[in-house]
């Protein structure tokens, strides 16, 4: 039997959209609308590379040096980002996912995992996510719930890369946030909040991105929040909406510039060292995060 790389392949249909959900990390293989890209894709044939329609539990982003200090207790995670000697985007995008719903509903599929205990995140999670379309989007939820006898530190991101099938430097870019978190240069870590007001990454009107390089957190975003990418030819336009505290953006050049990575994330990088908007999962406890895409 051969193996795919990114494992089981599972399409949903809707009205015009169609999404390809796969086992390796429960991820969005792509997402189309009436045969053009809505989030970028990656070929049945590849695994995902520069995170492309990934999840990222029980963390979004980087750890520094993969350590922290919970509940007294020091911790010390494997660096999956060598080069930068970070713990980066979690610990579940290469693990195996089961399809748990029936398939009689070809709008919607559910996934799970257990993530066990392991160096450096001693605690045990259910995992959950469901994908769901309709006439007018596609809506993700992903669930945590806290199965182990102790408390657990949580964040959850995810990696989707919005598409209108050109180079995003040809279009138009919309999004509001109050404050972008700056990085260092080698290492992307966190230095500090800055106003994005009246900035080169205000974006608040629509303008073309052009060359400009994002690789930032965004928050202040004030509840609901989207971010649109549009073709200024056609008018296509392609939408991310959550409402998340925080969101990370990035230009894609890992993939060419052919796509803008748009996150939602729970918590900004290093939460787990820092503690700002940590989720606390007591023993038995949940937490749901939601975000949508359309057209």
């Amino acid at each position: 039997m051969t193996v795919l790389p990114s494992g089981e392949q599972w399409t949903i249909r809707a009205e015009g959209y169609e999404a390809t959900v796969v086992s390796v990390g429960g991820g969005l293989r792509g997402l189309s609308y009436e045969g053009r890209p809505v989030l970028l894709a990656y070929g049945e044939d590849e695994s995902a590379h520069a995170g492309i329609g990934q999840h990222l539990f029980p963390w979004p982003n980087r750890i520094t040096d993969g350590e922290y200090t919970y509940d007294g207790v020091d911790q010390q995670l494997y660096l999956t980002e060598p080069a930068r000697r970070n713990a980066i985007h979690g610990l579940t995008r290469w693990a195996n996912w089961e399809r748990a719903d029936d398939g009689s509903d070809e709008s919607t599929l559910t996934a799970t995992h257990r993530l066990h205990g392991q160096p450096g995140y001693p605690h045990q999670l259910d995992l959950n996510l469901t994908y769901h379309l309709t006439a007018t989007q596609l809506t993700v939820t992903a669930t945590a719930t806290n199965i182990g006898k102790s408390s657990a530190p949580y964040g959850y991101g995810a990696h989707p890369y919005l598409s209108v099938g050109r180079p995003i430097d040809e279009c138009v870019l919309e999004f509001t946030a109050d404050h972008r978190l700056e990085v260092s240069p080698d290492r992307l870590t966190p230095t500090g909040l800055t106003p994005v007001a009246g900035s080169q990454y205000d974006f608040s009107t629509a303008r073309a991105i052009g060359d400009t390089t994002i690789d930032n957190a965004f928050t202040g975003l004030n509840g609901e929040w989207s971010v649109s990418l549009t073709d200024p030819d056609s008018g296509a336009r392609s939408t991310l909406t959550s409402n998340t505290p925080w969101m990370q953006l990035f230009t894609g050049e890992a993939v060419g510039r052919t796509a803008l990575a748009v996150e939602p994330m729970t918590c900004p990088p290093d939460a787990f060292r820092t503690g700002q908007d940590l989720i606390v999962l007591k023993p038995g406890e949940s937490h749901t995060t939601t975000f949508h895409v359309s057209v």
